[in-house]
């Protein structure tokens, strides 16, 4: 039976009386350092309170490190200078805040050690390959019969080969560092272009770095959650680029399957506690695919982009430098096609393969009427 309307209209207000508006819950969030961040030094504690507008409830926030008292702010922004010390090492960040009512938030993050071991153990050798023609477009269609793999002069039977349906594991390392601060808008734009390009079952994890290593989006399908973490980016700070190379390399692990890593940087290195050839040692024994971008003090540095250019051509990938930031959605297209058009080689890891001698990788297509990208070698030890 269908009830009057002044008998709904009733219904509806009276409803509205009895289920009263919920305030949005207070929450704190320790923003640097995060979790899985590598710290020593100066570093910037930073906290922040969610949603924003709730900040001015907060009559005093407290940070302390291992346990020490370091700095009572009182009035937003809640940051304040700490030094961890000469060595990377664990340590224990608390952040309490009291609000005017009385209630006390409370956040603990705990930081990482790192250990830079060179050696690396595997029982495949994994090739990513990037085929084009003398024209310089993308070669598809491709089978394992197209390819001959040599290693050290040797044909090497494949076990394994894949043209589409890859899994990606990709690590982006963006610098986030002072010099970054003019530059950050187009960065920010491009790299979310970038990801949100990517296929949705593509696993990513997002970096930042400047003398502390942020995992801004942990490991996950998720591409909103990346292009939310892409939005809190802000530069301070100097730039660890060998610490994230190896960070990034470690995080990609051994698996199965196509590993990339897309590193941005606009400088030299700063702040990093492990040596160039802890970087260069971790690159030479990770089957990664490097895609490196330099731009603005990068462009000029020559060192760097000897090594950026170094790090690119040993895994099969590529370096770009440019100092005209709008040219950098280009440069991330480029790499975006570059990992659609991959393929995926493997063969058995030869019985003298850990040795610690550098071995050359020769990948041909076509019987050689292609160009082929490929990772030129690898050099392994074996493990202790």
């Amino acid at each position: 039976m269908r009830l009057p309307a002044v008998i709904v209209v009733v219904l509806v207000a009276l409803a509205t009386v009895a289920i009263p508006a919920q305030e949005q819950a207070v929450r704190l969030r320790i923003a640097s350092p995060t979790a899985d961040a590598y710290v020593s030094g100066p570093v910037r504690l930073v906290a922040v309170i969610e949603p924003a507008a709730s900040s001015r409830e907060v009559t005093q926030l407290t940070f302390f490190a291992d346990g020490n008292q370091i700095c009572v702010v009182t009035t937003p922004p809640f940051e304040c200078d700490w030094n961890a010390g000469e060595r990377i090492s664990v340590h224990q960040v608390r952040a309490v805040a009291t609000l005017r009512n009385g209630t006390r938030l409370v956040q603990t993050v705990r930081t990482k050690n790192v250990e830079f071991a060179e050696a690396v153990d595997v029982d495949v050798v994994q090739i990513t390959a990037v085929v084009t023609d003398d024209n310089g477009r993308f070669v598809r269609g491709l089978t394992r019969r197209d390819f001959t793999v040599e290693e050290d002069g040797k044909r090497q039977a494949l076990t394994h080969f894949a043209a589409e349906n890859i899994p990606l594991e990709l690590v982006a390392a963006l610098d986030v560092s002072g010099s970054m601060r003019d530059a950050l808008p187009d960065v920010k734009a491009a790299a979310r272009q970038f990801l949100a390009g990517l296929e949705p079952r593509d696993q990513v994890t997002l970096l930042g770095f400047n003398d502390n290593i942020f995992t801004l989006a942990r490991r996950s399908t998720d591409q909103a959650a990346r292009a939310r973490a892409i939005d809190r980016i802000a530069a301070w700070g100097g730039t660890a680029l060998y610490d994230v190379i190896i960070q990034a390399v470690d995080l990609l692990g051994r698996q199965s399957g196509r590993r990339s890593i897309v590193l941005f940087s606009d400088g030299d290195d700063q702040s990093s506690r492990a040596p160039l050839d802890a970087a260069i040692a971790r690159t030479e024994g990770s089957d990664a695919t490097i895609y490196a971008i330099g731009q603005g003090r990068a462009v000029h540095a020559r060192e760097l982009q000897k090594l950026m250019q170094r790090l690119a051509d040993v895994s099969g990938g590529r370096a770009f430098f440019s100092d005209d930031r709008t040219k950098l959605e280009t440069v991330f297209s480029q790499i975006l096609e570059d990992i659609r058009n991959q393929y995926l080689l493997a063969y058995p890891t030869p019985d003298n393969a850990r040795n610690g001698a550098w071995h050359r990788i020769q990948v041909q297509a076509g019987g050689g009427k292609y160009r082929v990208r490929a990772r030129q070698g690898y050099r392994l030890t074996r493990r202790p």
